[in-house]
């Protein structure tokens, strides 16, 4: 016959799964709840600020007119966002594969590294502003080139820069092992320092999802076709439709937030052993 504490694991393996998945839900609106009491309040007081003080639509629309606006011109704007969105997709992945290649150079041979890091600084100073006629101007204002390349070049630093972080800052007891099985350069890089420099490298790149979607419709504002985003926020604000304006703004933030969750669900796939997704787990 069975004793009671050899019931006890049992019930705990019976019991704990079910009572775990609502702790996880219960942490899960703990930790977003306050996010979204934020966004719901400001929503509120914008239209009640806009209300009371009759403030004009033209100079700040209320949230309401905003969102029937929305729904109205949703293809308009989605299309324009569809199209920005390519070119921050297209100018992420340049400077991504850019900032790779050039942190394996560099973690490889350290004189690269200290003859092209001051180069790699002073092009991530460089503001969009100065760019993007420059790009323009070589690729045309209607080719998605010239908004590809303002992104790659934004995207470049931050990636090669953690990139190299990934490459180099490495256990020395992780070095020292491969050492002792006689393993070459090639074998460290694909076992140690790859590997180590993956959570290096999503870090990298979530900060970048953002700011490619920023860089591409900063550089629309130079010129382009009149169905990307960039071109029709500044072509409603011009003419003071700024319900319009701020649709398209809309649509700007939805890509970027999608973009960034893109890239973590990624992350999760490529590196589900990392000690982060572990942690989030219990």
């Amino acid at each position: 016959m069975s004793q009671p504490a050899d019931l006890i694991p049992a019930l705990e393996q019976e019991f704990l799964p079910e009572t775990a998945a609502p702790s996880r839900w219960r942490e899960r609106v703990r930790r977003y709840l306050p996010a979204v009491a934020v966004f719901v309040i400001g929503l509120i007081v914008w239209e009640a600020v806009v209300t009371v003080f009759r403030i004009e639509g033209f100079l700040l629309p209320r949230p309401s007119v905003i969102a029937q606006t929305f729904v109205r011109d949703f293809s308009i704007v989605a299309g324009a966002g569809w199209n920005t969105l390519g070119e921050a997709v297209g100018g992420f992945l340049m400077g991504s594969a850019l900032g790779i290649a050039i942190a394996l150079a560099t973690a490889r041979w350290s004189t690269l590294s200290e003859g092209l890091m001051p180069f790699a600084i002073a092009v991530n100073s460089t503001p969009i502003i100065a760019l993007a006629p420059i790009t323009i101007n070589w690729f045309g204002s209607t080719n998605s080139m010239s908004k590809m390349s303002i992104v790659a070049v934004i995207v470049f630093f931050p990636v090669m820069i953690n990139m190299v972080r990934g490459l180099t800052l490495i256990d020395p007891g992780a070095l020292e092992l491969m050492r002792s099985y006689a393993a070459g350069p090639r074998a460290v890089l694909l076992k140690v320092r790859l590997p180590n420099s993956f959570s290096y490298l999503f870090s990298a790149f979530k900060v970048a999802a953002t700011l490619s979607v920023i860089a591409a419709i900063v550089s629309e504002y130079f010129g382009g076709p009149n169905n990307v985003l960039g071109v029709y926020i500044s072509q409603q604000a011009a003419l003071f439709h700024f319900a319009e304006a701020w649709s398209a703004i809309i649509i700007g933030c939805i890509m970027g937030v999608a973009f960034y969750l893109v890239i973590v669900v990624i992350e999760r796939l490529v590196m589900p052993w990392h000690a982060s997704f572990r942690t989030a787990e219990t």
